[in-house]
């Protein structure tokens, strides 16, 4: 908990600069609320800061054609639904910040597997809700592994990889692997 403080307070100068951000260069609220599924199956609401266009979910089943993603997910490479600023949000995993009001309230911590929207995690075999027996996180060994460009299959071998073998040195190594990550990123966006 103390370390989740920490954070907010480094991360202060983001949540006053990047809501402002959001709410010039697009319309719509800045914080982005879903029903995730977390511990147990527990149904919470999960926050980000907004990186699509206003009303994004409702044109889900007309972009599912351009699903890229194996499994019950859903992911598109270049999503039409980002907004410029939100683009660069999302591949950062700055979008994320938020999520410490989630840790806050005890529906997350900082390393867990990522939590899945109701809708993804009602697809799940039951051998697969088992990474709902932790809680989940903000980063995960599959966003280290490049999310983005792994199988539903594989991304499950790692969640329950965590889940069997989850100790504080894992979580430290996920956390700096992150960190690097992060500051990847920006800096290619940067540049």
């Amino acid at each position: 908990m103390i370390l989740v403080l920490f954070a907010l307070i480094l991360l202060f100068p983001f949540l006053i600069i990047l809501p402002v951000l959001i709410k010039t260069t697009s319309k719509g609220r800045t914080i982005f609320k879903q029903k995730r599924v977390g511990l147990n199956g527990k149904v919470f609401t999960l926050f980000k800061f907004r990186t699509m266009k206003e009303g994004s979910e409702k044109k889900l089943a007309t972009l599912s054609h351009l699903n890229e993603a194996d499994g019950p997910v859903f992911k598109i490479g270049n999503d039409p639904r980002y907004t410029k600023i939100g683009n660069i949000l999302a591949k950062t995993g700055i979008d994320e910040i938020p999520q410490f009001v989630n840790i806050l309230k005890g529906d997350m911590s900082l390393v867990g597997p990522r939590p899945l929207p109701i809708y993804e995690a009602n697809k799940l075999t039951p051998y697969q809700k088992r990474r709902e027996s932790v809680l989940p996180g903000i980063t995960s060994s599959w966003v280290i592994e490049g999310s983005h460009n792994l199988s539903f299959k594989k991304w499950m071998e790692l969640d329950l990889s965590y889940v069997q073998n989850a100790s504080l040195k894992e979580d430290l190594i996920i956390l700096v692997k992150t960190l690097k990550l992060i500051l990847k990123e920006l800096y290619k966006s940067a540049v």
